[in-house]
């Protein structure tokens, strides 16, 4: 079965960004600057378990609190900087403030979280105003294409007086505190800090802190593409995406292509077959070219036509070999010049250099590769797991036995981020693959219970056991049903007989 759908719904809109506010809240100290970073709850369907800088959506009341210097939307991204500010790390910034004390400011916080009053009413009630020359503009980015849930963020660069105390509460946020940027870097660049491009691009400015000014003026200027959405995308050093609308499984609607490397790259999956997708892939990869990295080779994780589509234009565009495994080799219709198996090791030149093990990941196609980053154990996992949308595991070529296999080998290895075909990057990798097998074993046991001592058909056994599954995913359904009772028959707790299925 091919990663498409018959009688499918059209892939959905891109969606319409909603307007956001972001506050990078820094400090002077004796040695420099330093940021107050928070980090998301893993659970969060929008950059959950990355690092980033306080900030969320633009609520309707928002456009009804005043702030001076501005009016119209300007006042109302200002409006909910100033409110996401206070509540997610204490810090009210607002003329009068110096006026409240510690509990004051504690209490209004509380009563903000709590929805007991309003943003505005709070405000009034303090005798507190908020001031457009307290938060100047810093830079504005919006989500890519790629991602369901969408913003148009608005960066505010606000200064914190030594007397403020930024302190974070559980809930959004797992984790927040003061670092230098020089140290939220480093952890990037080994891996134990994921940041979208507006927080690195924060973080590199901030690096090199000189003045107010200067750094407004760099952080208003990002090297960004059309519409304000970021030309690369890189979750931690070495690891770029760049994802390319493909035919894939819906609800994804694109299939990301890996630059992996800090000299010698990788290019992982080129699956588009649309001429204007390809063309961008290539002028990324041509920028870093020009820089001065190298293509090594082209790395397929399988052979499915949502990861295979560009790789022949691929290769003739920049004279690279093609590298996969020998099960994915006989089903790509270009020549491949190094078959891939499991345990051997791809070293990448470059600073710092690469070493990504080769582990052989068969059960959703006989040739699934996946490629661990020996530093960081970072993983880019192909069709293992799914940021976004399933995964299909279609018999004969699919082999539920011996995905779970492959999942809980994955899990144990253990991996960190995962980095898969569709989503985003997924932080708790082990936590994301043991969720996946505990949905399998939950679904296997549904199968297991549809199955009676009269015996049924396979269609029967997906009507029973598939009773929340949309109607166009129904023949996905059969084909992961089939492959559960496959792998039942194999440990021999169902038998078949003339296309009925018995317990054993």
């Amino acid at each position: 079965m091919s990663e498409t759908i018959a009688g499918a719904p059209p892939p959905p809109p891109v969606a319409v960004p909603r307007f956001a506010s972001v506050v990078v809240p820094y400090r002077r100290t004796s040695t420099g600057v330093e940021l107050f970073w928070v980090k998301r709850e893993k659970a969060l369907a929008f950059a959950g378990g990355f690092y980033a800088f306080p900030g969320g959506k633009v609520d309707k009341a928002d456009a009804a609190v005043p702030v001076r210097g501005v009016s119209g939307q300007e006042a109302a991204l200002r409006a909910a900087a100033a409110r996401e500010l206070l509540e997610e790390t204490g810090v009210l910034v607002a003329e009068g403030a110096e006026r409240l004390s510690a509990e004051e400011v504690t209490a209004l916080r509380r009563a903000l979280l709590a929805d007991d009053s309003s943003w505005g009413a709070l405000l009034e009630r303090h005798g507190l105003v908020l001031r457009a020359e307290d938060f100047p503009a810093a830079g504005r980015w919006v989500t890519p294409e790629f991602v369901p849930v969408r913003f148009d963020t608005f960066f505010y660069l606000v200064e914190v007086g030594e007397g403020a105390r930024a302190e974070w509460w559980a809930g959004e946020l797992s984790e927040a505190a003061w670092v230098t940027p020089a140290e939220a870097l480093a952890r990037w660049e080994v891996g134990t800090a994921l940041l979208h491009p507006p927080a690195l691009h924060v973080l590199r400015v901030m690096a090199r802190f000189g003045s107010r000014e200067a750094a407004l003026a760099e952080l208003a200027s990002p090297p960004l593409g059309p519409d304000c959405i970021a030309r690369r995308i890189e979750y931690h050093q070495g690891v770029r995406v760049f994802p390319v609308r493909t035919a894939t499984l819906p609800p994804a609607t694109h299939t990301n292509v890996y630059v992996l490397g800090t000299g010698e790259l990788l290019l992982v999956d080129p699956g588009a077959e649309d001429e204007e997708e390809l063309a961008r892939l290539l002028e990324m990869v041509e920028g870093l070219v020009a820089e001065g990295a190298r293509v090594k080779a082209v790395v397929l994780t399988h052979h499915h036509g949502d990861h295979i589509g560009g790789v022949g234009a691929v290769k003739a565009r920049l004279n690279v070999p093609l590298w996969c495994h020998a099960r994915t080799a006989d089903r790509v219709p270009v020549p491949t010049e190094r078959l891939l198996e499991d345990g051997e090791v791809l070293e990448l030149a470059g600073s710092p250099p690469q070493r990504w093990r080769v582990l052989h990941t068969p059960g959703h196609a006989r040739g699934h590769l996946c490629l661990v980053d020996e530093r960081t154990r970072a993983a880019v996992v192909g069709d293992m797991v799914a940021g976004v949308g399933t995964i299909v595991i279609d018999p004969p070529e699919g082999d539920m036995g011996e995905y779970l296999r492959q999942l809980a080998r994955l899990r144990d290895w253990p991996v960190t981020t995962l980095h898969p075909a569709h989503g985003m990057a997924i932080p708790d990798g082990p936590g994301k693959l043991q969720e996946y097998l505990d949905h399998r074993a939950a679904r296997e046991a549904r199968i297991v219970a549809a199955v009676p001592e009269e015996g049924v058909t396979l269609a029967q056994v997906v009507e029973r056991a598939y009773t929340e599954t949309p109607a166009f995913l129904l023949p996905i359904a059969e084909r992961s049903a089939l492959a559960v009772l496959l792998k039942l028959r194999e440990e021999g707790r169902v038998r078949e007989e003339s296309g009925r299925y018995f317990p054993a």
